[in-house]
């Protein structure tokens, strides 16, 4: 009599970021039907391509090519839009918030936890209210609207306190998310004001303000000043080595004396395993990480896989000099584990030994505004305008499918024919207020 025939491993990832996606999309690639089922849970139905974020928030990218549909992408997989609310690993189980409300309970044979990361706050008065962060589209668009109306409401008053708060806008954080986002918001904000004929470039005060004596700390120290040097030649007013004490109410006191008042605070000062990780039975270190092998594999635990933000992944480029060495949270780390994660779960599920994740540093490029940026690559540095060529060729190279990577080429043809769209549509943020304001008469 013929035995039983054995049902498909059920495995469940846990996110459906560059860790989740890639990850899935590798999977589908490489296992049959028969072999495993997998399942992505996130509460977005998308992908963001985060090093896009600063364009599409200038305008140079339409903001929906800079996401990738997980249903569209991952056609073999099963994708949940709901928040993970739960992991309990002696039961195999994950419970999770879905998107319209009710809760429900997911069993599965091999977890793969790619929850990724949150923004890193600390204790500021009136972060919370004033602060906005720039990690989704959705921050993304909202910044653009909010920078372009703060001009539209600056332009019909005359020069005053009110006037300067409305055209001061700082960024907190100098790493490549706070460079880039100030850069490109800057570009575009002092493009926008040849549309506005009581604005001139030099009336927006743009502020960057970082804790540590430099920018960038990914590229090496002397690409690190040439950045500032180039922001300071647009007006960029850069304070290192300075920390923010206070912005209760937009009123910004820094910790070197310096106040001011702005209405535009973008928060991009690092960022911290995601807090959800707390509700697992998961092994996590001092930082609230994942503790993983060098193979991806959690500590400790059987079929349970991480990588990403959201894991403390030994670094074995480093492991000579630090044996605790860590890879750091970066999209380039990202990618490359979940190639590694992939690779090592279809090995382990067809007996074979999984591989330990190592890797060569390749660099790093930033983009400065259009036509302007930075690049350290293989020990190259480049500059200006092939800098910003080698960040968009490098970016869209990495961007998944070729739907996605043809828009935004597209996007960027268009840009070189047409000139750039400055124009707030803040009615985003509220859509139905003018419906609301109909009814209520």
């Amino acid at each position: 009599m013929a035995g039983k025939k054995a049902s498909p491993t059920k495995i469940v990832i846990l996110g459906g970021g560059y860790v989740g996606m890639y990850t899935a999309l590798r999977l589908q690639a490489k296992l049959k039907a028969a072999e495993a089922s997998v399942t992505v849970i996130d509460p977005q139905p998308h992908m963001t391509y985060q090093p896009f974020l600063p364009e599409a928030a200038a305008g140079s990218i339409e903001p929906r090519h800079v996401v990738v549909p997980l249903r569209r992408t991952l056609k073999r997989c099963h994708v949940v839009t709901g928040r993970v609310a739960k992991v309990e690993h002696d039961k195999h189980t994950v419970t999770v918030d879905m998107a319209e409300g009710h809760v429900e309970k997911l069993e599965y044979d091999v977890l793969v936890a790619a929850l990724g990361s949150v923004a890193r706050t600390l204790p500021i008065p009136g972060l919370a209210d004033q602060g906005n962060s720039f990690k989704t589209v959705g921050e993304a668009i909202f910044l653009r609207n909010h920078v372009l109306s703060r001009m539209d409401d600056a332009s019909s008053m005359a020069d005053g306190e009110r006037r300067r708060r409305l055209l001061t806008f700082m960024v907190v954080g100098g790493g490549y998310a706070g460079i880039e986002a100030l850069a490109e918001l800057e570009d575009m904000a002092r493009y926008a004001t040849r549309y506005y004929k009581t604005i001139k470039p030099s009336d927006l005060q743009w502020i960057l303000v970082e804790a540590t004596n430099r920018v960038m700390p990914e590229v090496s120290p002397r690409m690190g000043v040439y950045t500032v040097e180039r922001l300071e030649e647009r007006g960029i007013k850069v304070f290192l080595d300075t920390r923010v004490d206070d912005m209760t109410g937009g009123d910004v006191r820094l910790s070197d004396g310096t106040t001011f008042a702005t209405d535009t605070i973008v928060w991009t000062a690092g960022v911290k395993a995601n807090p959800v990780l707390a509700e697992t039975d998961l092994p996590r270190d001092e930082r609230g990480r994942v503790r993983c092998t060098a193979d991806l594999r959690v500590e400790g635990l059987t079929g349970v896989w991480a990588a990403g933000d959201c894991a403390a992944v030994p670094d074995l480029s480093k492991t000579e000099q630090d044996p605790n060495a860590t890879c750091s949270p970066s999209a380039q780390h990202a990618v490359r584990q979940a190639k590694q994660l992939a690779d090592n779960l279809v090995a382990s599920l067809r007996g074979r030994q999984p591989a330990p994740y190592r890797h060569k540093y390749a660099g790093s490029v930033a983009s400065l505004g259009l036509y302007k940026g930075v690049a350290d690559v293989y020990g190259i540095k480049l500059k200006g305008f092939p800098a910003w060529f080698m960040h968009r060729t490098y970016h869209v190279s990495r961007m998944p499918t070729f739907n996605r990577k043809a828009r935004i080429v597209i996007d960027w043809t268009l840009a070189l024919l047409f000139r750039r769209e400055v124009i707030s549509m803040g009615q985003l943020q509220e859509p139905k207020a003018e419906f609301a304001r109909a009814a209520s008469k």
